[in-house]
């Protein structure tokens, strides 16, 4: 009788199996048979039959697991959800949900393979959102909130509901740290400069801060700027963007970066393309 294949479930607890391990044979749930072998860079063999939803998040996903040896550099994915013609959210900010609901467990899975989730005061203001992995299995990531100005109201998820710790990044000067240590509840981080800056947002000081935490596997999750930020600073390993089958025709763009005059100067990374179901994803690889 032929092994049935791995569905998508069964699939997702490999990868969490496989979460800081490396150059190791992952069994199949609730039996010894082998299952997938990590070759300790990244790459994996397959072992078993799956079906192609399958070996999709097997392919987008393992390699997000591998463990980051002391001294290399933390590892950045970021993250938009976009319309057909490139819009984030409307005019006026909403974007709840531009993607379908398998746009949004995808999301949730990034989440749970990331030591920290990062996003900007816009987004969070506006969204109210908890940062979490309800929609999958895996341990919640520490919640990151740029808030230079202390704009996002106390009374949001990030800095009430307990779920996860939460760093609140504000204004003032980094004094760097050795192993600082990560408290329950909300912990306030001067790192952002003062009004003199005219960066709100320094990718690489909040790497930084991030790394001194112990927090060295980071998600980009949103907004535009953020993201944006991050992606011209040359700090993103790795960039999905999920496209919905909708047309906004006015709003917020996805991306804001420099102008350009020629298409040669354009970023093109290498890239494909997996059909989520709900919505399509563009793995954008930058490293």
């Amino acid at each position: 009788m032929a092994a049935q294949p791995l569905d998508v479930e069964t699939a997702w607890q490999l990868v969490l199996q496989a979460v800081n391990r490396s150059d190791v044979t992952l069994g199949l749930p609730e039996s010894s048979e082998a299952a997938v072998r990590l070759n300790g860079q990244g790459a994996w063999h397959l072992l078993h039959p799956a079906t192609p939803q399958a070996k999709d998040v097997l392919s987008l996903f393992l390699p997000l697991c591998k463990p980051l040896a002391p001294g290399t550099p933390s590892r950045v994915v970021g993250q938009l959800g976009q319309s057909l013609d490139g819009r984030i959210a409307t005019v006026t900010g909403r974007s709840r949900f531009i993607n379908g609901s398998d746009g949004i467990t995808h999301l949730h899975r990034i989440r749970a393979v990331s030591d920290a989730v990062i996003v900007g005061a816009g987004t969070a203001m506006t969204d109210n959102p908890r940062l979490t992995v309800r929609r999958t299995q895996g341990p919640n990531p520490v919640r990151v909130v740029i808030d230079r100005h202390r704009r996002v109201p106390d009374g949001h998820h990030l800095f009430t509901d307990d779920e996860a710790p939460t760093l609140r990044l504000v204004a003032g000067r980094y004094k760097p740290r050795a192993q600082a240590t990560l408290c329950e509840g909300v912990t306030e981080v001067p790192c952002l400069g003062d009004d003199r800056d005219r960066e709100t947002v320094n990718p690489t000081i909040i790497i930084q801060v991030l790394a001194d935490f112990g927090l060295r596997k980071i998600f980009v999750e949103g907004g535009g700027v953020t993201v944006s930020a991050f992606l011209r600073a040359g700090l993103l390993d790795r960039l999905h963007v999920m496209v919905a089958p909708m047309i906004i025709g006015s709003g917020r763009p996805a991306f804001s970066l420099p102008e350009i005059d020629l298409l040669e100067d354009a970023l093109r990374p290498r890239s494909r393309l997996v059909n989520l179901g709900s919505d399509m994803l563009f793995d954008l690889d930058f490293s």
